[in-house]
């Protein structure tokens, strides 16, 4: 069976919210050395065909020279100085970890054309140029559509053709109080899962535990990454964070317990119905958290035909939240 007009970019999106930079960035970074000269510098971009190389030793990034470094240098006269002297040291970087969707914010925001990788100790690991996620896009989007028509045939002989067209997977990094965006991957899920026939009360069920979560990432935490996928007729939503943890589990899912300030609660946040709406919907609840370490919580709402056939007087019964947009949450 033929893929639909916009499943490219369907599986585009899901492409770019899937990978991390470490999966595109460049690992054999040509590197210099501070007391390299400029000239040495001009060679080695003209032999590799690159832009600029950054300056590090033993992995500690000092700075970077660009193309634009090495014409100022020539203009100058000062070709043969040492790199440092004329290096760009107040840099952007990206960490190996981050969204690639992160990465390709940068590139819009700024108007570098490579950034630097570190990794959690601060050491560089990589390059990322924009013809790095060109060429990673174009060949994971020729796997995941080959893969995608594999499937697509073996789903349709199996009549199972309307899972399939439901598969989706978004990532999204949720920032702590970031209350500007809080809210936005509950309403994107929502559209999304609208657009593959979902049922609407399957849906609100979903977006009510992306929303709770979400809001407890940007409350609570100190910043985390949530996700959803749907396959198989099940929707898995999976909200992790790095801290600081939650003590009491029992005591933080009972209805109307809260760690929330005075001016989050100001703003009609930290009501402590967060994770107890959250259990209300979901058809599989867990959660684990460490005091001063993270927590994960994972959930799972059936959205198959073996849902359920209608929304539960619990389900009806929790709150509605204003969300960015304007519109009333799930």
């Amino acid at each position: 069976m033929p893929l639909d007009e916009d499943r490219p970019s369907l599986v585009l999106q899901e492409l770019i919210h899937r990978m991390k930079v470490r999966d595109v960035m460049t690992r054999a970074v040509c590197t210099a050395e501070r007391q390299t000269p400029l000239r040495a510098v001009q060679h080695l971009m003209r032999d590799r065909g690159i832009s600029g190389v950054p300056v590090a030793e033993h992995g500690r990034l000092f700075g970077i020279v660009s193309t634009p470094d090495i014409i100022r240098a020539w203009e100058g006269g000062i070709i043969d100085e040492p790199c440092q002297r004329h290096m760009s040291s107040r840099l952007m970087v990206l960490e190996e970890d981050m969204p690639l969707a992160f990465a390709i914010r940068y590139f819009g925001r700024y108007t570098y054309g490579r950034f630097p990788v570190l990794n959690r100790e601060q050491m560089l690991v990589g390059i990322l140029s924009q013809r790095d996620i060109n060429r990673a896009l174009l060949r994971e989007l020729a796997h995941e559509v080959r893969r995608l028509e594999t499937h697509s045939g073996v789903s349709a002989a199996a009549g199972d053709e309307e899972n399939f067209h439901k598969y989706m997977l978004r990532e999204f990094p949720v920032v702590r109080l970031d209350f500007e965006n809080a809210g936005k991957a509950a309403n994107q899920i929502r559209l999304l899962l609208l657009e593959r026939n979902i049922a609407l009360r399957l849906v609100r069920r979903v977006a009510v535990a992306v929303y709770e979560l979400e809001m407890n990432l940007c409350v609570h935490s100190n910043g985390g990454v949530l996700s959803c996928l749907v396959t198989n007729g099940r929707a898995e939503i999976i909200a992790c964070d790095s801290g600081p943890g939650i003590s009491d589990i029992e005591w933080a899912c009972r209805d109307g317990t809260s760690t929330a300030t005075a001016w989050v609660r100001s703003l009609g946040f930290g009501a402590g119905m967060g994770l107890p709406n959250v259990k209300r919907v979901a058809d599989e609840f867990s959660i684990t958290s460490s005091t001063g370490g993270g927590t994960t919580v994972r959930v799972v709402v059936q959205v198959g035909n073996d849902g359920r056939s209608g929304a539960t007087p619990a389900e009806e019964a929790c709150p509605r939240h204003a969300v960015p947009d304007g519109r009333s949450a799930p």
